[in-house]
């Protein structure tokens, strides 16, 4: 079973911003080392707690301090930006870190009204056009415009040995269905999605067309996952996350990520018991051997190719040790 990790760069209470980046880079350097196939990075925006506004930029300095391992966005924002922009961004990239390279595609906004006002003009009318936008960046990365196009002369230089990897990234049939129409790689994000993933995935696995002879469907999906040497150790560590949820929900996770002692008490306080039990049935939460087993149902159930974690704890070192133990348990390659 192939495994990778979604790195959303939390930061943690009494944590700045620098220091989160620095475990995000930290956090590639450990996944190569325990043999998880890519490292994606997601794109947010003035969102308290998360540090990533720009993936393109921690992917160059994530790149020079790893060998091996698949980097790349979860996701580029694509309606915020001009494609030939992020064919440029990604084909330097891809020049820099040859064959390791992915640009994951989204559309959502990233943040809030006012950030993406920021950001750019008519984002609702750029996500009706995100079809044209993905066959305009797929041609600039590819450097296949029909000739009587106004851009068929028109590079997205460097232009690299081999070409970064696009995936689309969503959570609805109507993604499902475009990234089949556009014979894209299609990563379903079950952790942030209340639709029933099975039936969209197949939808795209049934509808795929390819872009390329040979081109097959492929299929990530992505869940948040918590593991521990005990589940009572995992559920601990896991109750920093829930409740960091709740806080931002109520805008007062503000800080970041709260410690166990302070997401306890937390829980206390606004009698949240029955909620976090709910979590718990959307979240991988336990011991090595019951992780495993559920990510190799959730990829039998979805027929996916691969699993994506991704892991939001208050201590680095908690974090790092459940890919490690469930990297270890699920025997992949260490490097």
């Amino acid at each position: 079973m192939r495994l990778s990790i979604l790195d959303q760069a939390p930061i943690s209470v009494n944590q700045t911003p620098q220091e989160a980046l620095v475990e995000s880079m930290k956090l590639a350097q450990a996944g190569e080392r325990f043999g998880y196939t890519r490292y994606w990075i997601a794109e947010h925006h003035d969102l308290a707690g998360l540090a990533c506004p720009a993936p393109e930029v921690m992917l160059g300095y994530i790149g020079a301090q790893t060998t091996s391992i698949r980097i790349g966005s979860g996701a580029v924002l694509l309606p915020h930006y001009k494609p030939y922009k992020v064919a440029e961004v990604y084909h330097m990239l891809a020049t820099l870190f040859p064959d390791r390279i992915d640009i994951g595609i989204g559309r959502a906004p990233g943040g809030s009204a006012e950030a993406t006002n920021a950001l750019s003009d008519n984002f609702l009318q750029q996500v009706w056009k995100i079809p044209e936008l993905i066959d305009t960046l797929l041609h600039f990365l590819h450097n296949d415009f029909p000739d009587d196009h106004e851009f068929a002369n028109l590079k997205a230089a460097p232009i690299p040995p081999i070409q970064p990897v696009p995936w689309l990234l969503g959570t609805s049939k109507k993604s499902a269905i475009l990234a089949a129409e556009k014979g894209l790689a299609y990563t379903f994000g079950l952790f942030m999605s209340d639709n029933e993933g099975e039936e969209i995935v197949k939808e795209y696995i049934h509808n795929f067309t390819p872009r390329n002879e040979g081109d097959k469907p492929q299929v990530i999906v992505t869940v948040s996952a918590i593991c521990a040497a005990t589940n009572e150790k995992a559920e601990d560590i896991a109750l920093s996350s829930y409740v960091w949820g709740k806080q931002r929900e109520k805008q007062e996770g503000k800080e970041g990520v709260p410690s166990i002692s302070e997401a306890r008490e937390y829980l206390e306080k606004e009698k949240l018991h029955e909620g976090f039990e709910k979590m718990k049935q959307k979240v991988i939460i336990g011991n090595p051997k019951e992780v495993k087993e559920k990510l190799l149902e959730l990829k039998k159930t979805y027929h996916a190719d691969e699993i994506m974690i991704v892991t939001i704890t208050h201590s680095p070192e908690d974090r790092l040790t459940s890919y490690e133990l469930i990297a270890n348990e699920v025997g992949l390659a260490t490097r």
